[in-house]
């Protein structure tokens, strides 16, 4: 996607994540279910402080620590700093040398498609802690969200050591798109979902092992899905 693109759905997301912060306290201090232990407050907070670590992060072109939120009155905090977000991720070169924990080349529009993707996620929790039902998103985006979690977030899982080797390959379909594989050797299972199913359940914000086809070895296709593909 073209990084005018990501600053679409970026901004088009983040203005419906302002509409929820606004919401009243009360609506504010509902739990999010795929957070535990998080308020909407609380994760508005946890956006806020993502925001401005990746804002820093572009404007200097190097890594900085993140913020950590305020404990109480954090929706207001997300409000007060989002505009300024919006206007750096707005502003950069997405060719610029830039720190990120991507695979090279190592540049600031890696930061565009991350935070396209971060709010998108966020909006479900916002969605769901609302009452909500979850927001729907254009198939390009999901596509290329579930790119970003099977081609860069779950090799650099299992580099890490964050989730255990499969042993065997596990391919991840989308019917009439593309297809990633996760683990190596010969491919042992297969995941195919929705694009919509997809996205949300590689992230945990729906039950993949539910709304998935799974074929070949469903014990490793199902342990594969619990990874955590993700951070």
């Amino acid at each position: 996607m073209l990084p005018e693109r990501y600053l679409a759905e970026l901004t088009q997301t983040l203005s419906s994540l302002e509409r929820l912060a606004r919401q009243p306290e009360g609506t504010l201090g509902r739990s999010v279910p795929a957070c535990p232990g998080w308020t909407l407050d609380a994760l508005f907070g946890h956006i806020s402080s993502i925001e401005r670590w990746a804002a820093a992060i572009v404007r200097t072109g190097e890594y900085v620590q993140e913020t950590a939120p305020p404990a109480e009155g954090a929706a207001t905090w997300f409000l007060e700093g989002a505009p300024g977000f919006l206007a750096t991720m707005a502003s950069l070169d997405p060719a610029a040398p830039c720190w990120n924990f991507g695979p090279p080349p190592r540049t600031a529009g890696f930061w565009l498609r991350r935070q396209a993707h971060e709010h998108a996620i966020h909006l479900v929790d916002g969605h769901q802690g609302s009452g909500l039902a979850d927001p729907e998103f254009a198939e390009d985006f999901l596509l290329d969200g579930v790119d970003e979690v099977l081609a860069m977030f779950a090799p650099r899982q299992l580099r890490l050591h964050r989730m255990a080797d499969p042993g065997k390959g596990v391919t991840f379909r989308v019917p009439g798109g593309t297809a990633w594989t996760v683990g190596n050797g010969d491919i042992a299972a297969s995941v195919t979902a929705a694009p919509q199913d997809m996205y949300l359940g590689l992230w945990g914000r729906s039950s993949l092992s539910d709304t998935a086809f799974i074929e070949g070895d469903v014990e490793l296709g199902l342990r594969v899905i619990r990874g955590p593909l993700t951070p």
